[in-house]
């Protein structure tokens, strides 16, 4: 089943110009924003130049259907962005998945179909599209998720229009397969070319408020400060010392996002709301971190005069991929790189982890250089794109 390789980074940089940042290859299309929903209108031409049929599910994830076909092998990723992303992340699996589906047509079989899920990068949670496909986070509850701005996932999605259909049946497909950057610094450090993913990583977030009284920046004695900024200055610190006999180097935990009231330069501030995400692939220690977490909070809090409260708890457990899925990218990546590549788990959440609820699913990785993703400065050689591209091919030829 040969790919066109031209086409596939053609398609790939036609991509990367629709919400470009103007810095390196770097893009701007958050979920629902002008740049998202234009990226999946040219997405739907694309699919159906290919002899797909696109579709728009109730919260714009698009998928590409084979068409004829009661069932199909499922391929892709998502195409939003992170604020300030990169050019691959997301968007190679995408198209990637999209030159395979052409090529199977041309080809004469297997039946491919092609999907970018909505919202993977969670400006209204954590894999939002992929989620509600998957039966995880009802449709009714998500709606009542926000962003940081404080705009609904309902208003949000209404910028969709009448794009949106039903729901994709999950058992019109046979399994599902994404290709995606490593977004770390595994491969690219020890020159291998692909990574056949094992499993995924579990995840947990929630946002936690420290309230104390916002004050006089001149005239307020230090001793007398209920200071929210402090106490989440010695919640942080307080984290890695507590953590230290439970976590395991592969453990990561971030406060990634931090509002601070009034946040000005002259008071003191009274409230602080800030993000606390932690990860790891063992379901037990990602509980006992939680029970640490709100641990801290409370015993700071109560040492400060202060309250505290805690937003829902969002997050996926920790995920095996299919092995027959596996062995096929396997076989396919000793095939085009022979000796150079790896079995390795993902420290990074996919929408892999929510088809996985409905069918077999399996992930393949191509290099990040540097290690660096969620930023401008994200890339990737073309030589290992294609290397990917082809890789993925094989495995669906295999498959098939």
């Amino acid at each position: 089943m040969p790919v066109n390789p031209d086409r596939f980074l053609q398609d790939l940089h036609a991509l990367r110009a629709i919400g470009a940042s103007g810095v390196g290859k770097g893009v701007v299309r958050p979920a629902f924003s002008e740049a998202d929903i234009a990226a999946r209108d040219w997405l739907a031409g694309r699919m159906a130049e290919a002899g797909l049929e696109p579709h728009f599910d109730p919260v714009g994830s698009l998928f590409g259907l084979s068409p004829g076909a009661e069932r199909s092998l499922l391929l892709g990723s998502h195409s939003d962005s992170q604020p300030e992303g990169g050019w691959l992340d997301g968007a190679l699996g995408v198209i990637a998945a999209l030159e395979v589906a052409r090529a199977a047509q041309e080809a004469g079989g297997p039946p491919v179909s092609v999907v970018s899920f909505e919202d993977e990068e969670g400006r209204f949670g954590v894999t939002t599209g992929s989620a509600i496909w998957s039966g995880h986070l009802p449709l009714a509850e998500a709606d009542g998720l926000t962003d940081p701005a404080g705009v609904t996932f309902a208003d949000a999605r209404a910028a969709l229009g009448d794009r949106r259909g039903d729901f994709v049946d999950p058992a019109r497909f046979t399994g599902f397969l994404e290709m995606h950057i490593e977004q770390g610094p595994t491969l690219d450090t020890a020159g291998e070319a692909l990574g056949v993913v094992e499993a995924i990583v579990g995840i947990r977030d929630m946002t936690i408020t420290f309230a104390g009284q916002q004050n006089h920046a001149g005239t307020t004695p230090m001793a007398l400060r209920r200071d929210a900024f402090q106490a989440l200055s010695a919640f942080n610190l307080a984290l890695a010392e507590r953590f230290a006999n439970v976590v395991t180097p592969a453990t990561v935990w971030t406060i990634g996002h931090v509002s601070l009231h009034p946040n000005a330069h002259s008071i003191v501030p009274g409230r602080a709301s800030f993000s606390m995400q932690w990860r790891d692939g063992d379901a037990d220690r990602l509980r006992r971190m939680e029970e640490i977490i709100r641990d801290i909070a409370a015993e700071i809090c109560a040492a400060r005069g202060m309250t505290c409260e805690f937003g829902p708890m969002l997050g996926l457990e920790p995920v095996a991929m299919d092995e027959g899925l596996r062995a096929a990218l396997a076989r396919a990546a000793e095939a085009e790189a022979p000796g150079r590549w790896r079995h390795m788990p993902s420290g990074a959440l996919h929408d892999a982890t929510n088809a996985a609820r409905l069918m077999p699913a399996a992930m393949l990785f191509v290099p990040s250089i540097g290690g660096i993703s969620h930023d401008f400065a994200e890339d990737t050689a073309e030589a290992d794109l294609v290397s990917g591209l082809r890789t993925l091919a094989r495995a669906v030829a295999d498959l098939d």
